[in-house]
């Protein structure tokens, strides 16, 4: 271990003043995710230090999107403070893909997304008109402005099928079907062991663009019932693009550690397709569609009465929506 190394273990003092919202990187622009096991975390200033028997490294919280912790971690309190302020997502992965979540603060103090996604998600007619549009998004160039939530739901186990079918074909890689134990991940077929590993990375990073907008990961569109059924929503529109090709070419190369060869091949994909800036786009297309507010329209259900200003906190009132905070009415 180097002198620098030794000094930045040496170095951890007191946490540094929490960073404001306009000083932190966009979420688009940070590092899609970090995975490490059997290491300690720290922290040092506003930057995280990881500790293993080779020594030490530094990452800068506010460039992380998603931080995986692995089996034999250890993590400081000062460390998650640290990720928390910076508003990255963290994520504890189980030896056999046990799971637990847990997410840092938003990249902005408004609640404007939120309260729309609620409205949206609350009356019927909005909610299958957001439905439609992420489907909508998974079959360019037809129109599903018409079909059912069977309808759609046939519509893309086929083409999930397909897509399942053609990368066999292509790689080489046996496929029979989707076939897993949550409780024992090494019971599964090297192909969904891979698929595993890449849906939860997926499935991270979408909890991650979720949160850094101030939405909520528990409300759904397409799923329901679950405290992550916003992040399947999301995480459907990139399965058949990113994680499951990197499966399928994963497996056809006979890596020795399928998880961390997967884990590898996604943070790479995840670059080239420029998927971090496309989920924060495709977030609030979803949620701010044209068509969805005509959908409200129609069914007498107003969307549009939004505070436009995005750091401010009001007052709700029942007859006028919102009303000024910090004064007083007891006159």
């Amino acid at each position: 271990m180097d002198d620098s190394m030794i000094a930045t273990r040496r170095s951890r003092g007191p946490a540094a003043f929490p960073p404001e919202l306009s000083d932190l990187v966009r979420f688009e622009d940070r590092i899609s995710f970090l995975y490490f096991e059997r290491c300690v975390i720290n922290q040092d200033e506003n930057a995280i230090t990881i500790t293993d028997d080779e020594g030490t490294i530094r990452v800068p919280a506010a460039a992380l999107s998603v931080l995986m912790l692995g089996p034999g971690t250890r993590i400081s309190h000062r460390a998650m403070a640290a990720i928390g302020e910076n508003g990255a997502t963290v994520i504890w992965v189980g030896e056999r893909g046990v799971r637990m979540y847990a997410f840092g603060k938003p990249l902005t103090h408004s609640s404007l997304l939120l309260q729309r996604q609620a409205r949206l998600v609350s009356n019927n007619r909005t909610r299958l008109a957001v439905a439609r549009r992420m489907y909508q998004m998974r079959f360019p160039g037809e129109d599903v402005s018409k079909l059912t939530m069977q309808q759609l739901r046939g519509r893309e186990g086929a083409r999930i099928r397909r897509v399942y079918r053609d990368l066999s074909v292509e790689t080489g890689v046996e496929w029979g079907r989707r076939e897993y134990d949550p409780a024992d991940y090494e019971d599964g077929s090297d192909i969904n062991q891979a698929l595993s590993a890449a849906h939860a990375c997926l499935y991270g990073l979408a909890h991650a663009a979720i949160v850094a907008l101030g939405c909520s990961p528990g409300l759904g569109f397409v799923h329901v019932g679950h405290d992550r059924s916003f992040v399947y929503d999301v995480a459907d529109l990139y399965k058949a693009e990113l994680s499951i090709p990197v499966a399928f070419r994963t497996v056809a190369d006979c890596p020795e550690d399928v998880g961390a060869t997967t884990r590898r091949n996604m943070r790479d994909a995840v670059y080239d397709l420029s998927i971090l800036e496309r989920m924060v786009k495709d977030i609030k297309a979803v949620l701010t569609d044209e068509s969805i507010d005509e959908a409200g329209r129609e069914g007498g259900f107003s969307l549009l009465d939004d505070n436009g200003e995005e750091d401010h906190v009001g007052l709700w009132d029942e007859k006028q929506g919102e009303v000024p905070s910090g004064k007083s009415y007891g006159a």
